[in-house]
């Protein structure tokens, strides 16, 4: 459905001489007058130092087939607007080219083809019409389109007295709603409530199982992981990893987290009471599997006598996914003594997490939970590999979610009596 093939996309900058001042038409009219030739040796002659070439994107190829969801991620600058300007016609490459296998519906920003001064009613049809659809073919799909934007009562409003919310909502509508092939999202939809926003991916999932393609912009590692099947990472204007989605993202984290097997540091102390800081921690240096146990240690030190709790913390794909603590079976329920250096090691027992690229964190509190004596988050990382031995002949597919604890299921065979 969307075929690319070594594009590129080139701007000029132009620099400003170090030195000149910003100069203004006055400055301009005045040297004129006054100094005509030194005026043209310096403003019709610009000085050698000419503009720079930059490649916001370089090299990228990549095809996406019909009824796939994929996502697109990478750091701000890496060219992820770029592309998708170019898919949507906005602007031209510099060179290579895209071959579209169907009509695009795209949203790119906020109130994307709204004319402010239209109401929510007329702008429905402005921009199905801007996008290619017919008046038959808007009509038909009116109804829903109102239904999901919840704008029923500003329908006959202008546009520009919505908040940014109601804009979003609206413009997701039409582009979700009418009948496209390809549908292209970038990060507008990060503006809508959490609740907008899960209505949002489930439109995106519907739109996929009904064949049509999508293509999906965002930060929110999460939404790329559950929504997406496969994923493409951009890094300085090219394509830097292209898969399976939680191959890419696992990349991607990869790529901006450390992946050390230990770590000094100094964690934050507390200005409050007595001097605790975490000073590293470290994990096993061989590949590690969800079906194996594992170890993640910290050396803490404490300067002062302190009764102390611990939390840890398991992040994947960005997001919180596992808190856990000491609570239940203290590990320091005595005072450490004066100037002490401890090693706490916590226990990562056989399928708790899930594969993917998690790192982990932790926490050192008060028994009251009132002072934090010692934080330290996103410290350590680590790659957690499939073992295959949980699917048997019916999982074909990555796992979703964080975690993946054995659970365990007991089977009660209830009779039916005589008198139901």
């Amino acid at each position: 459905m969307i075929a690319v093939d070594n594009l590129g996309k080139r701007y000029r900058i132009r620099h400003q001489p170090e030195g000149q001042r910003y100069v203004a038409l006055r400055d301009v009219l005045a040297s004129k007058l006054t100094s005509p030739l030194r005026w043209f040796r310096h403003v019709v002659q610009p000085p050698a130092s000419g503009p720079k070439d930059f490649w916001a994107l370089k090299d990228v190829s990549f095809e996406v087939k019909q009824g796939e969801v994929a996502g697109i991620i990478g750091r701000n600058g890496a060219g992820k607007s770029t592309l998708l300007k170019i898919l949507s016609r906005v602007t031209e490459p510099t060179e290579g080219r895209v071959t579209l296998g169907g009509r695009v519906a795209s949203l790119l920003e906020v109130g994307t083809g709204f004319h402010p001064e239209l109401t929510g009613r007329e702008n429905i049809f402005l921009n199905g019409a801007i996008l290619g659809m017919t008046r038959a073919e808007i009509i038909r799909k009116f109804d829903e389109i109102v239904a999901f934007a919840e704008i029923a009562k500003f329908l006959d409003t202008p546009v520009k007295r919505y908040s940014s919310g109601m804009y979003v909502r609206l413009a997701f509508a039409v582009a979700a709603h009418l009948e496209q092939e390809i549908l292209i999202v970038d990060e507008v939809l990060a503006v809508g409530d959490a609740q907008f926003q899960k209505k949002c991916l489930g439109k995106m999932g519907e739109v996929a199982l009904g064949g049509r393609t999508v293509i999906f912009v965002s930060h929110n590692l999460s939404a790329i992981a559950t929504l997406c099947t496969q994923g493409f990472l951009l890094s300085q204007g090219t394509l830097a990893s292209a898969g399976r989605v939680d191959r890419v993202i696992s990349d991607y984290l990869n790529s901006s987290t450390s992946a050390e097997t230990s770590v000094k540091f100094q964690g934050k102390g507390t200005s409050r009471g007595p001097v605790v800081e975490i000073v590293s921690a470290s994990r096993p240096t061989e590949v590690l599997t969800n079906g194996t146990e594992f170890n993640i240690s910290y050396k803490v030190h404490f300067a002062g006598q302190v009764l102390v709790n611990f939390f840890f913390y398991v992040h994947r794909e960005g997001s919180l996914a596992l808190v856990a603590t000491d609570l239940h079976k203290p590990v320091m329920s005595a005072s450490a003594a004066n100037e002490n250096d401890v090693e706490i090691v916590w226990t990562i027992p056989a399928y708790l997490v899930n594969p993917g690229w998690h790192s982990f964190g932790m926490s050192v509190v008060s028994p009251d939970a009132s002072v934090y004596h010692a934080h330290v988050d996103d410290v350590l990382s680590c790659m957690i590999e499939d073992d295959n031995h949980r699917r048997g002949p019916y999982f074909h597919q990555a796992w979703g979610g964080a975690v993946g604890p054995l659970l365990n299921a007991q089977l009660r065979v209830i009779k039916a009596s005589s008198h139901d």
